[in-house]
């Protein structure tokens, strides 16, 4: 089962001051929305990312600024410095830390410059949003063995077996489009050829496709 970390929420004081700074930063806008007059929720997204950030008004009850050292994963840390320098960002000093990365439970924890070996995940730099929530740049060339799903995505189905499937599809839905009210052929073509695909036999397909339309989309018998 795919759990996918997606969202980390943000506290600032002024809104409309963090999404400036965020999109300054080049984080791409997903949303922002307002639902009533004491709640807006606002989604940021940084470049090449598959989680997000969101903040806002009564999103969270944590004290503005109070995030500390959120991670951003970046190849060159001297580039990705250089670049926020650019964009007005007050960015740190590339800095390791003595004890190892992250580690701040001993005494003057961060030590200047580039680690020393130029090992990945070793490397920082870091820097604040406007209400003082702390990011950290970290170099990553070279992941560790294991650090990394094994993605298996499903082989494309030649075009053959496809057009045979959506025959298929076809005449088992020339029933239900005769027997139901007016509606969408795609809406019942999708759930059958998800079910075919995931080893239903065409009855069992069939029937998915039938329940979907009648029970999600409220498709009614004529």
């Amino acid at each position: 089962m795919d759990m996918k970390l997606e969202v980390l929420i943000i506290p600032v004081s002024d809104v409309d001051r963090a999404k400036r700074f965020y999109e300054k930063l080049g984080f791409r806008l997903d949303a922002d929305s307002v639902v009533k007059e004491d709640f807006r929720a606002v989604q940021f997204t940084p470049p090449n990312s598959e989680a997000s950030i969101i903040f806002g008004k009564g999103v969270t009850s944590a004290p503005p600024g109070s995030i500390d050292s959120l991670v951003l994963a970046v190849y060159d840390i001297d580039a990705a410095r250089n670049n926020l320098i650019t964009l007005g960002v007050n960015v740190s000093e590339v800095f390791h830390y003595a004890a190892g990365p992250l580690n701040s439970a001993v005494e003057n924890p961060r030590v200047s410059g580039r680690d020393p070996e130029g090992r990945s995940y070793f490397s920082f730099a870091s820097f604040e949003d406007p209400d003082g929530n702390g990011w950290l740049l970290q170099e990553i060339r070279t992941r560790f063995p294991g650090r990394e799903w094994n993605l298996t995505r499903p082989q494309a189905v030649d075009v053959a077996t496809l057009a045979g499937l959506l025959r298929e599809t076809a005449e088992h839905h020339d029933v239900f489009e005769k027997a139901h009210a007016e509606h969408h052929w795609y809406d019942w073509y999708a759930p059958y050829l998800s079910a075919r695909q995931s080893g239903s036999n065409p009855e069992e397909a069939r029937s998915a496709a039938d329940h979907h339309m009648e029970e999600v989309l409220h498709v009614p018998p004529r």
